[in-house]
């Protein structure tokens, strides 16, 4: 019999938790579910469950986040669509997850259905995820510009998303209540609309890049949007705790190649959520524009803190923004606070493109 190393046995027991919690999610909901009943299944203490996760709301966060990390993505990537046609197509890719009113009140469907108000109950978890929000908007709004260039489309995402959401609530609320058709129109219609979505190309408050000559040994890491392993080379390094998470556009505008690097003070619970908020709308967005439509940008969720100190930033919060620049595999240029991200992009050295 193969004895397991200790990494590799936390591992097998990470994953029994994560199956038994999620088949005890889905049959009793959050608030009804118990730990105890979770240990019993995976067949482990319920101090083994704790090693792993640090309580019932991280550990529901790592399941869903799971899950949507896991989904089967397309075979064949969209074809070629305007932009009103990859928004109807990733509104459709929405509204079809949704529970209809004929589901039973258990599995699958009713796993997620307490996910919002959980976030809502604590401003521990509100904030960060009303920038992770940005963030699913600022993604889908840089897809859609691809298609539409010309002006920026961020705060049609945001309208698009608000409405999305409105319906996962309603439908979890009011099953069978609106017509998914109506939906995916309304959404595609909002690229119609003038939102007055300027983007200043200076932000107003700018921190000082100053020049640097440090070394860059990134480690690996996982794109989150891709699911791909990166070793992050040339080009702006963002490390952005999550009240700060958005902030990443600063640099992408300037048209830098930009790895933004994801941290929080609180990585058992903080790091799930931020995992599941770019899974769900990369589950969406696989269905509605093929990568190459996509901005050149790699979404890094660092819970270990290792990227962001390759990047010098060896103590990290949700308040965390620092930005570096890096040329010929060294770090060439540093920035901290607001502004950083801008500030790193536009600062000392050439900026090359790299690889993902």
């Amino acid at each position: 019999m193969v004895r397991l190393s200790r990494a590799e046995t936390q591992e097998r027991n990470r994953a029994k938790v994560l199956a038994a919690a999620r088949d005890e999610f889905a049959r009793r909901g959050f608030r009804e579910a118990k730990i105890d009943v979770i240990a019993e299944r995976a067949e482990l203490t319920r101090g083994a469950v704790y090693s792993n996760f640090p309580g019932k709301r991280a550990l529901y966060f790592a399941v869903l986040a799971d899950l949507a990390e896991r989904a089967p993505r397309p075979a064949t990537p969209p074809a070629d669509p305007t932009a009103a046609g990859a928004l109807a197509a990733f509104a459709r890719a929405w509204v079809a997850r949704l529970p209809l009113a004929t589901d039973a009140d258990s599995g699958e469907a009713r796993l997620g259905r307490d996910l919002l108000p959980e976030i809502l109950a604590d401003e521990h978890t509100r904030r960060p995820f009303a920038q992770l929000m940005r963030v699913d908007a600022i993604l889908l709004g840089f897809a859609l510009e691809r298609l539409r260039p010309g002006r920026r489309l961020v705060r049609v995402a945001e309208a698009a998303l608000t409405t999305l959401h409105g319906a996962s609530q309603l439908a979890a609320a009011a099953p069978g209540f609106g017509e998914p058709f109506h939906i995916v129109t309304a959404c595609a219609a909002l690229l119609e609309l003038d939102l007055d979505d300027a983007w200043l190309a200076t932000p107003p408050i700018t921190a000082q890049a100053r020049p640097a000559d440090e070394p860059w040994t990134p480690p690996t890491a996982t794109d989150l949007l891709t699911g791909e392993p990166v070793r992050p080379g040339d080009g702006v390094v963002t490390v952005l705790g999550l009240h700060r998470a958005a902030a990443f556009e600063e640099a992408v505008r300037t048209g830098a190649d930009v790895t933004a690097v994801l941290v929080t003070s609180d990585p058992g619970e903080l790091a799930p959520l931020a995992r599941l908020a770019v899974a769900d709308l990369r589950g969406c967005l696989d269905q509605a524009v093929a990568p190459p439509a996509r901005p050149r940008l790699r979404l890094v969720c660092d819970a270990t803190g290792e990227l962001a100190a390759a990047a010098g930033v060896t103590a990290v919060s949700d308040a965390t923004e620092t930005a570096v620049r890096v040329d010929g595999g060294r770090i060439v240029a540093r920035a901290e606070g607001f502004g950083a991200c801008h500030a790193a992009a536009v600062g000392s050295g050439p900026s090359r493109s790299s690889g993902g």
